[in-house]
């Protein structure tokens, strides 16, 4: 241990090497938590408690040292690494020997507290030996306890810290062969064409920030009717997210019921229609939808003679219902990757393929994403025939040095990324940055 990098306690360490810095637990383990939040105070406070209850059996009669033997195995047995293979017999030897003085009730603390200072200091850094000499002076067993932990816990991170830094020189050596590996793989199960490349980019039309980026001059042509279809889109993803929210909480009684999922459909469509514009007040109108929802659920138990909701129920469906509004919501990040992962599809299927199947997220409003697919593929068709040689010839440069077969044929190796990305800005859409 005489190469690690100790680490004081406060002390910042650089961002790539293990750090434990705060070694309050019980078992040497970094505290995560800050004290001025939820979790910090928790972690406290069980800390506190789990010391108070340690001397406690200690000092009951006769007293008990369960907790104390099962600690001091697993923190000390944790310090052995593979090649102390005559310390680790030792230490097992010494471990069973007090197990054993556990059960008889005469297991002398201060002796034990010895031998494990002493074992500590032939391991530590040497930096660490201040700390060791601290704890010779310690009388109260629970403090002795504490305090050991705690520098065991520093001496576990200088080792992470010899071992990460032993490794360092094999790692980055490996590394550029296991990642070029690696994404070969993924390129030979999902071969890149410029067909490929083209339908990620219509698709990110659907979802184009026009304050941001410069619209395509390929397809300004087609822009109102695109920012339509975007508008359309984005009022679909959350109908399908409420949908979806409402038949998990609802259940199949309230979904069979005549007419409930027509209904609340309208409902939806009325209330967050426009929900597009900057200043829609999206959050105020799900809150609206949460109660209209909740008036259609009990109208739809009412006729099916159903129980009522529990209260914590319709809060909860009210505020999952409010959560909508935000972008990175769960189920509306899902339901939108489903819609894209439909559409793309849609795109890679010829005319006369029937529709791709839906996933049982987007069922209830299969009808509409059909129709919404129908007229973006009509659209994307169309650009595609007049500037689709256009794309084909940039794309082909920038995928397929020359000499290259494209990556379809997989019995070709994946081509090295292009050096010269100078002419890429002559893309539609920005095709790059997908």
């Amino acid at each position: 241990m005489q190469n690690a990098n100790p680490i004081e306690e406060g002390e910042a360490t650089r961002c790539d090497v293990p750090c434990l810095q705060k070694l309050d637990s019980p078992t040497g383990m970094h505290s995560l938590f800050s004290y001025h939040c939820l979790e910090g105070r928790v972690n406290d406070i069980v800390h506190r408690a789990f010391w108070d209850c340690l001397r406690e059996q200690l000092l009951c009669s006769p007293p008990d040292y369960t907790h104390v033997v099962i600690l001091l195995q697993e923190s000390m047995l944790s310090l052995l690494l593979p090649g102390h293979v005559h310390l680790r017999a030792q230490v097992e030897e010494v471990l069973d020997l007090i197990q054993q003085q556990a059960d008889h009730g005469a297991l002398d603390l201060q002796r034990l507290s010895g031998y494990i200072i002493n074992t500590m200091a032939s391991l530590c850094a040497p930096i660490r030996d201040p700390k060791i000499r601290t704890l010779q002076d310690l009388s109260d067993p629970v403090e002795l306890l504490k305090v050991i932990f705690r520098v065991l816990g520093l001496i576990k991170a200088d080792m992470v810290n010899f071992t990460v830094q032993s490794l360092r020189p094999h790692l980055l050596q490996q590394a550029v062969q296991y990642e070029q590996a690696k994404f070969q793989e993924i390129l030979l199960k999902q071969p890149v064409s410029p067909t490929f490349v083209l339908n990620r980019a219509y698709l990110r039309l659907l979802s184009w920030d026009p304050n941001n980026q410069t619209y395509p001059e390929t397809v300004l042509m087609d822009r109102a009717r695109l920012e339509v279809l975007e508008q359309r889109l984005s009022l679909l993803v959350l109908q399908a997210s409420v949908l979806l929210l409402n038949s998990t909480q609802c259940g199949a009684t309230v979904f069979s019921s005549q007419g409930f999922v027509c209904k609340l459909k309208q409902t939806i469509t009325a209330l967050l229609e426009g929900s597009h514009n900057s200043d829609f007040d999206l959050q105020g109108a799900l809150l609206g939808l949460g109660e209209q929802v909740l008036v259609q659920v009990k109208e739809a138990l009412i006729t099916q003679g159903g129980p009522a909701l529990p209260q914590d129920s319709e809060d909860g469906l009210k505020r999952q219902i409010s959560d909508k509004a935000k972008d990175n919501n769960p189920i509306r990040t899902l339901i939108g990757e489903r819609v894209q992962g439909y559409l793309q599809a849609m795109l890679e299927g010829s005319p006369t393929k029937r529709s791709p199947s839906m996933s049982p997220a987007l069922r209830l409003l299969s009808a509409e994403l059909a129709e919404l697919g129908m007229a973006f593929g009509r659209m994307v068709h169309f650009n595609c025939t007049v500037f689709g040689p256009f794309y084909t010839s940039i794309l082909r440069k920038l995928l397929f040095p020359p000499g290259e077969a494209e990556m379809g044929d997989s019995r070709q190796s994946p081509p090295p990324p292009p050096n010269n990305l100078g002419h890429l800005h002559t893309l539609p859409f920005n095709i790059y940055i997908i």
